[in-house]
């Protein structure tokens, strides 16, 4: 728990929101935010190997933000569409 709980004591805030808002660029949740998809295919993504890239360390910190129910504390950095 205490390296997950780094991830996001490291993370600039300004890098948090982005992460958060975020969009799925590809596949059955284009356009999602990628706070907003379902905790079933962030852990899908987790199984089979998160993407490489910018998009695949952001799907990482998102898994770990679902899997320990922090989603309601980030849900606030939401920007409108």
């Amino acid at each position: 728990m205490l390296r997950r709980m780094t991830i996001l004591e490291d993370m600039p805030a300004d890098e948090l929101v982005r992460l958060v808002n975020q969009e799925m660029p590809f596949g059955r949740f284009k356009g999602q935010r990628l706070l907003e998809l379902p905790e079933p295919y962030v852990v899908w993504f987790k199984n089979q190997g998160f993407p490489p890239g910018k998009l695949g360390e952001r799907l990482a910190v998102i898994y770990e933000i679902k899997v320990n129910g922090l989603e309601p504390l980030l849900r606030p950095l939401l920007k409108d569409k």
